[in-house]
């Protein structure tokens, strides 16, 4: 084996070139320049950049480059709205606050209200803002939020004259203050402009918060992006009877249904949407509350879908009968909604998409259609039935608390978090559980997004389900903690013990498949084999002739930790060269030490971003997200498999498989066999494309080999290099690959 010096690596130019290109353009270099000559690090919602999307979210974060798009290429009804910089909150948490960043917050604050014609801290009509945090990567939940900005006593009376209505001056007043004093952590100043500048650091500080941190390792996002600061003029959901906020995708992610589907909350503010705590209503309740709006929604979304030409998500809010848009992205679904969806559009002969481009849009899904689950006739009738928050079914004992179901997770145990509702404070635990069921919220909630991202099944707003410290109450019988439930996110069932049924090829794949044959079009046809790439062997247990520095660095941006011998196992290496790889890295500034195991420092992981980067140009877009496709279709079987692993039915009663019945294991292991098989073949064109993935191959092979001779650790355990740790690290790397992460992935199923 040969090892690259850190002096003679490439990664050690690549990483660096890559920091300073990316801090030239993104950081002073990309900001205009003032009268002064000083550098801006502030933006009004419509100012012309002229960078692409992806580019733009490095510099004004994610919220605040799609309120662009909508406001300036589509002339969509957005409030104003000017946005401060990532740049701006690096040099915030390095150096503290910005030489001029007050100044350019008043002279931005100033156009917004010329354009509206109120003025902030105006005692009798005054301009209140939200203050939001937008990171360029989507971290739903986890940074915070001030809405009402700009309110104090003397404004509240103003408020309340202006609008004629003083219990909504009020309640703003109420929501303010909380929210105020919740994020910043003191009472909020009488002055307005102080509020601001309290809100702005402390959405820069959020970003360093022991929830945002966590979700960041879950998802492999870099520390040291930071994030912008997004402020706009309020519109207000609780103003009144006509006034209301929700999302919506413009069909249903989950199913490809062509219905808006979402949720609408009437005289609210967003947070009440998303915190889980109010009961939503569906989408279409706006056809009969307010059915010139609901009409307008509908030529909205109806205008942004044939401009994507896809699926989009939006967040809207409705102030006095006036619509307002707030957000709009591609929406992410489930593979049996990706060919739904592509067979209804191409059906449709105004809309904007052939049926080539349809076949082509979903071929690698249909090289292996997806299953669904039929309905088990012999089994009990469900407990409880909720939200279908996140599809896919999921058994496990129930955990009360996030600090259980991260203790449970880490035991290699499946566990459910059972909770009224979910917050940015549970992530721990919720990235540990096989799923998530919560008794209130709606399909926007903070347990249905983060579920969705995850691609952890979910069931939300289960009404009969009553929380309490020790036990809960599903439909009328107590669950005691570490009781086995299953649940299931594609009904919104909540079953007790685990739950089985038979799996069907989706109806949708057949009249695709017909396309595909009359137009030509190849769908999984076997490719010509491929020779294995220079100094390494595709076959299972083959010798690797050249492990460099840069491999090491991958394995450890995909893993997040790992010890000399998990990184010589993933490598394929021995215990001493893969120390010898660990202390050239450490050596380098590259990797540091922590808890016992290795990870990357801030360097490390933007050179692991270059690399993984460098992949995704090599592999194409086209190719990287079409095999993550069809990855996801085997992913749902893993999931089976691992589930019927460690559970079984014992005296009519569902429990935790104890391994005593070698017929049942069998038939478990030959389902994990099966799947290697299809794996293995689906693998193998992807390993001409992008031959490093040949690594992951040879270690699930060795996995299936030892977990079917008998070692049933190599099944899920993560004390070893089991076949499904290596399965996970595999989704994680094609995630990454495909340019998207987990919270983008999978929103609304994608499991």
């Amino acid at each position: 084996m040969q090892v690259r010096s850190g002096t003679s690596s490439p990664l050690s130019r690549r990483a660096s070139e890559k920091l300073v290109a990316v801090r030239r353009r993104f950081g002073a270099g990309a900001h205009k320049k003032g009268t002064s000559g000083a550098v801006s690090h502030v933006y009004d919602y419509d100012h012309p950049h002229g960078l692409p999307l992806p580019e733009l979210k490095q510099l004004v974060g994610g919220k605040a480059a799609n309120i662009a798009v909508m406001a300036v290429e589509l002339g969509l009804p957005v409030p104003p709205a000017f946005v401060v910089t990532t740049a701006a909150c690096r040099q915030y948490l390095a150096s503290g606050w910005p030489d001029g960043l007050d100044e350019e917050l008043r002279t931005h604050m100033a156009r917004m209200e010329s354009l509206l014609g109120r003025g902030f801290g105006d005692t009798s009509d005054p301009l209140l803002v939200s203050v939001r945090s937008g990171a360029p990567v989507s971290m739903p939940g986890m940074m915070d939020t001030i809405l009402n900005l700009g309110l104090t006593d003397v404004s509240e009376a103003g408020l309340a004259a202006a609008t004629g209505n003083a219990g909504f001056a009020a309640d703003c007043h109420r929501r303010f203050r909380t929210m105020y004093r919740s994020v910043v952590g003191f009472d909020a100043p009488t002055d307005p402009w102080q509020q601001l500048r309290g809100a702005v650091e402390a959405v820069f500080r959020s970003w360093n918060s022991d929830r945002a941190k966590a979700y960041r390792r879950h998802e492999g996002i870099p520390d040291d992006v930071g994030t912008a600061v997004t402020v706009q003029a309020m519109v207000f959901g609780n103003r009144c009877a006509r006034s209301g906020t929700g999302v919506l995708f413009t069909r249903n992610p989950a199913t490809g249904e062509n219905l808006l589907y979402g949720d609408v909350l009437f005289q609210a503010q967003g947070e009440d949407v998303v915190a889980g705590t109010h009961k939503t209503m569906p989408i279409s309740v706006l056809d009969e509350r307010l059915p010139e709006v609901g009409a307008e929604l509908r030529g909205y979304a109806t205008a942004l879908e044939r401009h994507y030409a896809d699926l989009c998500d939006i967040e809207f809010t409705i102030e006095g009968g006036k619509l307002w848009m707030l957000q709009v992205r591609v929406g992410k679904r489930s593979p049996q909604a990706a060919l739904r969806i592509a067979l209804d559009m191409a059906n449709d002969p105004d809309f904007p998409l052939t049926r080539a481009e349809a076949v082509g849009r979903v071929a690698a899904i249909l090289a292996n259609p997806p299953t669904f689950t039929t309905e088990n006739p012999d089994h009990d009738a469900p407990l409880a039935t909720g939200l279908p928050a996140s599809p896919g079914i999921a058994s496990g004992e129930i955990a009360l608390t996030p600090e259980a179901a991260a203790e449970a997770g880490e035991a290699g145990r499946s566990v459910i978090l059972v909770r009224s509702e979910t917050s940015p404070d549970d992530v721990h635990g919720m990235a540990k559980s096989a799923g998530i069921l919560t008794s209130s919220g709606g399909l926007a909630s903070h347990a249905a997004v983060v579920a969705r991202g995850w691609g952890i099944p979910a069931v939300v707003g289960a009404a009969d389900v009553v929380v309490g410290g020790a036990d809960v109450l599903i439909g009328g019988r107590t669950f005691a903690a570490g009781e086995l439930i299953t649940i299931d996110g594609t009904t919104g069932e909540v079953f007790a013990g685990s739950v089985a049924g038979t799996r069907v090829v989706v109806p949708e794949a057949a009249p695709l498949l017909l396309w595909a044959k009359e137009l030509g079009i190849a769908i999984g046809e076997p490719e010509a084999p491929c020779a294995p790439p220079p100094g390494q062997s595709a076959a299972a247990g083959g010798e690797t002739t050249k492990v460099t520095l840069d491999d090491a660095i991958r394995v450890l941006a995909i893993k997040g930790f790992a010890k000399p011998d998990a990184l010589g196992l993933a490598l394929r290496t021995g215990l001493e060269d893969a120390t010898a790889l660990l202390e050239e890295l450490v050596a380098n500034g590259i990797a540091e030490a922590a808890v016992g195991s290795f990870r990357l420092t801030a360097d490390g992981k933007a050179a692991g971003d270059v690399l993984i980067n460098a992949d995704a140009t090599s592999w194409g877009a086209t190719r990287s997200l079409a095999a993550l496709d069809a990855f996801i279709v085997l992913d749902h079987r893993m999931k089976n498999v691992v589930t019927a692993w460690q559970t079984r039915e014992i005296d009519g009663a569902q429990t935790f498989n104890d391994h005593t019945d070698a017929a049942y294991d069998a038939a478990v292991l030959a389902s994990l066999a099966d799947l290697h098989a299809d794996a293995d073949a689906w693998l193998a064109p992807v390993l001409c494309e992008l031959p490093r993935l040949a690594s992951y191959r040879e270690r699930l092979t060795s996995a299936a080999a030892q977990a079917t001779g008998g070692d049933g650790r190599y099944v899920a355990s993560p004390r070893v290099d089991s076949y499904h740790s290596v399965w996970f690290e595999l989704h994680e790397d094609l995630i990454r690959l495909a340019g998207r992460t987990r919270a983008e992935e999978v929103a609304s199923g994608r499991a």
